[in-house]
């Protein structure tokens, strides 16, 4: 899955490896493109603010294309787009679902970073932004959500990072490390059920050191946890290529849906990989932050057994 970018005559710079171009996109003449020379990120500023591609350079794009799909039951035709997005949580329809379908403001923060901003969403009182830095000589992309409360009153929310991944691959959630009952009596993390969610269903892979959720086409019925995810990661494998987030665990606050910080669902091909930052009461005209550290791995090969999962990635979590 994935199209071929094409330039638009723009390049805005390209000292000490990073360059940064205007170029089509995915049928979205107003991309920006950001590239080190080994990895590449494109936002689009037709729609969002979105991340519509993240990945190596010449190679597949880790993130989901879905330039044509339509959710009817919500506010004016919410589309799903693929990529990456921010929301807010606790969802709720139809207030979660606001579209953002169209054009968005941008600017070029420097030669590596680029900011986009969301015009206030005429339904909820809220204006999202999110800021895109690719660092030089690495495969490493800072994301940093920002929702400010652009209403009247006072609002109860978290950032919620949304990442809808290429399907196909298999998404890794980390457990708490193991410890003996004769040696630790207290529970270690919440694991998070929805009312549809069935750990019956071969798509779960249930182990001492991690959970793990895979696509599946020909299975429609959709499936979703989320945890409250201490060690401060979770990945996504699609082939040899591994995608991992970075983001923090804030002991004593408070995080939505019974204390989850981190959240993945599919449904047939389609699977993402959420997180979620604290609940945060924001009072007119102030803003709730959210940060995710991205990188990617090539060449992995980890295996079908969870010990060789571990023995693969638990090293490459350590370079993050």
């Amino acid at each position: 899955m994935g199209a071929s970018p094409q330039g638009a005559g723009y390049r805005f710079d390209q000292g000490e490896g990073i360059a940064l171009e205007k170029i089509s996109y995915l049928n979205q003449p107003n991309c920006y493109r950001l590239s080190n020379g080994e990895i590449e990120v494109i936002v689009t500023t037709d729609i969002g603010p979105r991340i519509i591609r993240y990945g190596f350079v010449g190679r597949q794009n880790m993130l989901g294309e879905l330039p044509e799909a339509v959710n009817e039951a919500d506010l004016n035709r919410w589309k799903p787009w693929g990529g990456h997005r921010l929301w807010a949580a606790p969802e709720a329809m139809p207030r979660t679902y606001a579209p953002d379908n169209t054009p968005v403001g941008h600017e070029i923060l420097d030669r590596n970073s680029i900011k986009l901003m969301q015009p206030t969403e005429p339904a909820t009182g809220l204006r999202k932004e999110i800021t895109v830095t690719i660092e030089d000589g690495s495969t490493a992309v800072l994301v940093r959500h920002r929702i400010t409360n652009e209403n009247l009153w006072a609002i109860e929310l978290a950032p919620w990072a949304i990442t809808i991944m290429n399907g196909g691959g298999e998404v890794i959630l980390p457990q708490e490390p193991y410890v003996p009952h004769s040696e630790y009596l207290l529970p270690a993390r919440p694991l998070v059920l929805w009312h549809y969610t069935d750990l019956a269903d071969p798509r779960w892979t249930l182990g001492k050191r991690y959970i793990r959720l895979r696509t599946d086409e020909a299975s429609p019925a959709p499936q979703k946890v989320g945890i409250a995810n201490k060690q401060g990661w979770a990945g996504y494998l699609h082939g040899e290529t591994l995608f991992v987030k970075r983001f923090a665990y804030l002991d004593g606050s408070t995080y939505p849906d019974y204390g989850s910080n981190t959240e993945t669902f599919t449904a047939g091909s389609y699977i993402e990989l959420e997180t979620l930052g604290p609940l945060t009461r924001l009072e007119p005209e102030s803003s709730a932050e959210h940060v995710e550290r991205w990188h990617l791995f090539g060449d992995v090969r980890s295996g079908a057994s969870e010990q060789s999962l571990d023995d693969t990635v638990a090293p490459l979590i350590l370079k993050c």
